[in-house]
């Protein structure tokens, strides 16, 4: 693999404009914080990100951690 990014591994609309409120992109969703680390993620972290962001654009909340029964 060259480390280029293809068009199936960035939500890039090319509409970048970060909302003042939930300092997330108006684009795609992103963070500041993932858009800056983009290019160093692997895919499988581009992936999980971008599962995430049709709710985020939606504006529902994220969805809490699942967490581990005790014994």
């Amino acid at each position: 693999m060259d480390g280029t990014v293809s068009a199936t591994s960035t939500p890039c609309i090319k509409v970048c404009v970060i909302d003042p409120v939930s300092k997330l992109c108006e684009g795609c969703g992103r963070t500041l914080a993932e858009i800056a680390q983009w290019g160093r993620l692997s895919e499988a972290e581009r992936l999980a990100i971008m599962a995430l962001l049709p709710d985020r654009l939606a504006g529902k909340p994220p969805e809490p951690p699942p967490r581990h029964a005790r014994a």
